[in-house]
């Protein structure tokens, strides 16, 4: 641990499914997929410090209603502790975090994967200690299926697998625009994985739409070629039928934004944030006041927020 009181302080960005293709289930129950991930500026922040000698781990949050106890952020940092092979190590201190959320739960942003990511390299900077990538991967796939891609900091990728196999893909020529509209109801992942296991199975037509943006990706895809693609991108969630078998409110709820905003609206991983794509930031800025204007369903709050795809790793702060 570094002498003083030294303050590390890392964005932890959320991501975006463009398209998602679930293309089988192993026999441990979990399903494989295909997928886009990209990796936007809405972000949570971890700050981190050393605590006192002999005092353990410690998780302060400023939302009251994102829990403490089974957080992925401790549970990230004790198992790079036990990884480092002797989790009683006196430079393996305890750490004080303070985590800063801003990116919506329940919503499909993977929220608290990457915030463990984030934990998993502050921790590592704290300790004075250099895990390689590879090594970091597999603990963070450890944790959960969506954590490899943060930790590989890429601004986007091909995801396959469970979530643990990545393609890395370029950043964008060009900024796009993306506003996400998260209504004040989650869906629960493990649910709307269930309920697709009750669905007839998908035709294959989203695994097509992911493969042809990823070509298009590769030969030097910007802003608005991406959000050229919205409509194909529309009906390439796998998900889509099973989220709304469990809530009804999010087909409704995309029906009218859709007619607000004259746009096709994607919905992000099993939900429930809905996604609308500009050609630039600016655009999804000044479509923001629309789609807070907007009535919802009724009993249904609706956050707005317009975002872009995120700068490099070597543009995030960290002190």
């Amino acid at each position: 641990m570094r002498p003083g009181p030294v303050v590390l302080v890392a964005a932890a960005p959320a991501k975006i499914n463009l398209g998602l293709a679930i293309t089988g289930t192993r026999p441990d129950g979990y399903h494989e997929l295909v997928s886009v991930f990209l990796r936007l500026g809405l972000a949570d922040t971890l700050a981190v410090t050393a605590a006192a000698p002999g005092r353990p781990d410690d998780l302060t949050i400023d939302d009251p209603d994102c829990p403490v106890d089974g957080n992925l952020v401790l549970r990230a940092i004790r198992a790079l502790r036990t990884a480092c092979g002797d989790p009683d190590r006196a430079e393996l201190r305890g750490l004080l975090v303070s985590l800063t959320k801003r990116i919506p739960m329940g919503g499909g942003l993977a929220g608290g994967s990457t915030d463990a990511a984030t934990a998993l390299r502050l921790a590592a900077s704290a300790w004075g200690i250099a895990p390689d990538l590879v090594q970091l991967t597999a603990i963070g796939a450890r944790l959960g299926a969506d954590v490899p891609f943060f930790v590989g900091e890429h601004p986007a990728a091909l995801v396959t697998g469970i979530g643990e196999e990545l393609a890395p893909l370029p950043p964008l020529q060009s900024r796009v625009g993306v506003l996400l509209m998260t209504p004040s109801f989650g869906m629960a992942t493990p649910a709307v994985f269930r309920a697709f296991d009750a669905l007839p199975a998908p035709d294959g037509a989203a695994t097509e739409v992911v493969a042809t943006l990823v070509e298009a990706w590769l030969a030097g895809l910007d802003g608005p070629g991406l959000a050229a693609r919205a409509s194909a991108l529309r009906d390439a969630n796998d998900l889509w039928a099973a989220a709304v078998s469990l809530d009804g409110r999010l087909g409704a709820l995309r029906d009218t934004l859709e007619t607000a905003l004259a746009r096709p609206v994607l919905l992000t991983g099993s939900g429930s944030t809905l996604v609308a794509l500009y050609p630039s930031p600016e655009a999804a800025a000044a479509a923001a006041a629309a789609a807070r204007a907007i009535r919802a369903p009724e009993g249904v709050a609706l956050r707005v927020t317009a975002t872009t795809d995120s700068p490099s790793a070597s543009e995030d702060p960290t002190a």
